[in-house]
This record gives C-alpha cells, structure tokens and sequence, in this order.
C-alpha cells in the first residue's frame, strides 16, 4: 500500500497521535472491534495500555473494501501454493491457487483466526506506510526540501 490517500487528513493525524501514544510499538495498537459491508471495513483502534470503555472513544479507521481486497489478494491469505497440471502438455508445475475472490474468501473460506490475521494486516499496512512516508516527510522538511 503505497499511499493513504484513502484516509481523511483527520484520522492520518490521530493514527499518529495514537502510534506515539503507543510509543512506535505496533502490539500496542489493538483492533477493539470490526465491521465488513459492501463498502468499507471499519476498525475501532486503542492502545492496549490505555483500554477504552466504550467504541466511541475509540479511534475509527474506515478502509474501501477494495483496499481490503487487494491486501488479502497481495499477502496471498486468500490462496496457497500448489501444483497444477498443464491442460495440453500434462506437466506439472508449482503455482499460486487462489481459494475465492478475496472478500468470498474473507467471509465464506477463511477461519476466524484467518480473518483477525487479514485485519491485522490491513492495520499494520496502514501503521507501515503512515510512519514511512511521515517519516519521509519530515526528513525533507528538516532538509528544507
């Protein structure tokens, strides 16, 4: 994911409040509770130090459900690497064999431990590129660039 362009300035600015908060430690950042429709998954986030009473004091991140997408399709969570059989020539050769359509694979194939590991990817993809390219940012501030 090499943007966030996705997500509103607002919620770029409080991801980085709750990363410092957390101290740049991304097990601190916890995903309080999720929710998949047609459009978007959304994450409720707090810092495991500092445990929220209710959702609504918890930072909500929504996310286009095809972002989500191409994260499972991207980390290869909706597929496994076999062997297939050429059609014609009847060789046999390793492959990737994708389970479902990511979103299919999501609701219908994956495991509930499979789907908390797809939005903990979804989460530190996010985290990764927030601090990669805020870090950039700043270095080229500092260089007056």
């Amino acid at each position: 994911m090499s943007s966030l362009k996705f997500l509103p300035q607002k919620v770029q600015d409080e991801l980085w409040w709750l990363i410092m908060s957390a101290e740049y430690d991304y097990e601190r950042i916890s995903i309080a509770d999720h929710e998949l429709d047609d459009e978007r998954l959304t994450l409720w986030l707090e810092d495991k130090s500092d445990f929220k009473n209710t959702l609504d004091e918890c930072l909500v991140v929504e996310i286009p459900v095809k972002k989500f997408a191409a994260l499972i399709k991207a980390e290869n969570l909706n597929s496994y690497e076999g062997v297939k059989v050429h059609p014609t020539k009847k060789i046999t050769y390793a492959a990737r064999i994708e389970i479902n359509e990511a979103i299919t694979w999501y609701h219908h194939d994956a495991t509930l431990r499979e789907q908390r590991w797809a939005r903990e990817a979804m989460l530190k993809s996010i985290l990764t590129t927030l601090i990669e390219t805020g870090t950039r940012d700043i270095a080229l501030t500092d260089w007056g660039e």
